[in-house]
């Protein structure tokens, strides 16, 4: 049974991580009604400049604590630059265009990455202080496993809060309901929506520095968290944070059980729900009908 609790932890915490992730991806289907295929781009694009900042720190503490800031603020800043020069110019097409740019954007990262990193696996160390673990009866839990969940708790909690205590936020869920009213109130819409990509596309960033330090680096990331997050938006509800967190815990923690009990088909795990939320309840778990 402490092997099981072991093991639903950890899927709580890479859960954490696919939840940070995947609410950008929410904020910015739920606000902007794109769905950005970039997406997973950033937390690549994230976990790459960690690699570099870390080295060029020196590792440490230090050189990981600088990681998770540069690191999302570069990929807040590319995030940033897509929106005001490739989305706002198709904003009033149809949905299908935009689907093509962020695909082809995708492919774009992609190679520049190549150029610049290379093909070969990267890997961030942990700092030392955290390369420790924890004993939960009797069985060590990595320590920075631990970090995960908390920093993913923090970032719901602090997600909560800026939505339903903020003008931003008040504004946000006003542009959901009704974008076109927004403008006629006075809102510099386009400005929100620029604020909305970048807001997401830092969160995107923050999960792939916090992931660097877990496992390999390397191109190919980018489409298998994605797949992973998309995922999680459509189980939790399009545009609702809570329901990314939701979603994010379950997918995290039946990849857990579904790597104890069949380690070839953990995967399978992750679309049988899928599949199972799409035919009980199209909404999502915490979604409303459109």
């Amino acid at each position: 049974m402490t092997d099981v609790l072991i093991q639903i932890l950890s899927g709580v915490s890479r859960g954490m991580v696919l939840f940070i992730v995947a609410s950008g991806l929410t904020l910015i289907f739920g606000v902007l009604r794109v769905a950005n295929f970039a997406h997973g781009s950033f937390y690549m694009v994230a976990a790459f400049v960690t690699y570099t900042v870390t080295r060029m720190a020196g590792g440490g503490m230090p050189g990981f604590l600088a990681s998770l800031v540069i690191a999302p603020l570069c990929v807040a800043a590319l995030g940033a630059a897509i929106e005001m020069l490739l989305l706002r110019r198709i904003q009033h097409r149809d949905h299908f265009y935009q689907l093509i740019l962020t695909f082809a954007i995708t492919l774009i990262v992609a190679d520049g990455v190549k150029m610049i990193w290379g093909r070969d696996y990267r890997s961030v160390p942990r700092p030392q202080l955290l390369e420790g673990s924890i004993s939960i009866f009797g069985s060590p839990f990595p320590s920075y496993y631990v970090l995960l969940i908390v920093i993913g708790l923090v970032i719901a909690l602090a997600l909560r809060l800026m939505l339903e205590r903020t003008r931003f936020g008040k504004t946000l869920r006003a542009a959901v309901a009704d974008g076109e009213m927004v403008g006629a109130l006075g809102v510099n819409v386009p400005l929100l929506y620029t604020g909305v990509f970048t807001l997401g596309a830092w969160l995107a960033g923050l999960g792939g520095a916090l992931a660097a330090p877990v496992g390999s680096i390397a191109i190919g990331i980018d489409n298998s968290i994605i797949i992973e997050s998309f995922a999680v938006v459509i189980i939790g509800g399009v545009g609702s944070v809570s329901g990314a967190l939701v979603g994010a815990l379950v997918i995290g923690v039946l990849q857990a059980i579904g790597i104890m009990v069949a380690p070839r088909l953990a995967i399978a795990f992750i679309f049988i729900a899928l599949c199972a939320v799409l035919l009980l309840r199209p909404q999502g778990l915490l979604g409303r009908r459109a």
